[in-house]
């Protein structure tokens, strides 16, 4: 099983981006997706979970009324789009997959993926 973000970079503030994870060895729409970030110095913490019947749950207050999640049942790929982005959100951001469910803490998935840098400033 490979996972892999893409989409990063440099983004200015109040912009929009989307990053995709795609999965080999995985069919990502039977199963819960969930995206996290890691900010510089500090660990990894969650943002959200799409469940395998679509419904998100959010972990990170900070991002709920700005960033989703989508599924592309052709491309085996679940996107996360960001949208009104601070500087406050640059981080590397990784998703991750759970057999079963989303995580009741967003952390402790089955697989995780190679990260992708997202920058936000001016």
């Amino acid at each position: 099983v490979q996972l892999q973000a893409s989409g990063g970079g440099l983004v200015q503030p109040r912009g929009s981006l989307t990053l995709s994870c795609t999965a080999s060895g995985l069919i990502l729409d039977d199963i819960a997706v969930g995206w996290l970030r890691q900010f510089p110095g500090q660990e990894r913490g969650p943002i959200l979970c799409i469940s395998s019947s679509g419904d998100i749950k959010f972990y990170d207050d900070s991002v709920k009324g700005r960033f989703t999640a989508s599924r592309d049942k052709a491309k085996n790929t679940v996107d996360l789009q960001m949208n009104k982005l601070t500087p406050d959100d640059t981080a590397t951001y990784y998703c991750a997959t759970d057999d079963l469910s989303c995580p009741p803490n967003g952390l402790g998935y089955d697989y995780y993926g190679q990260g992708t840098l997202v920058t936000v400033s001016s």
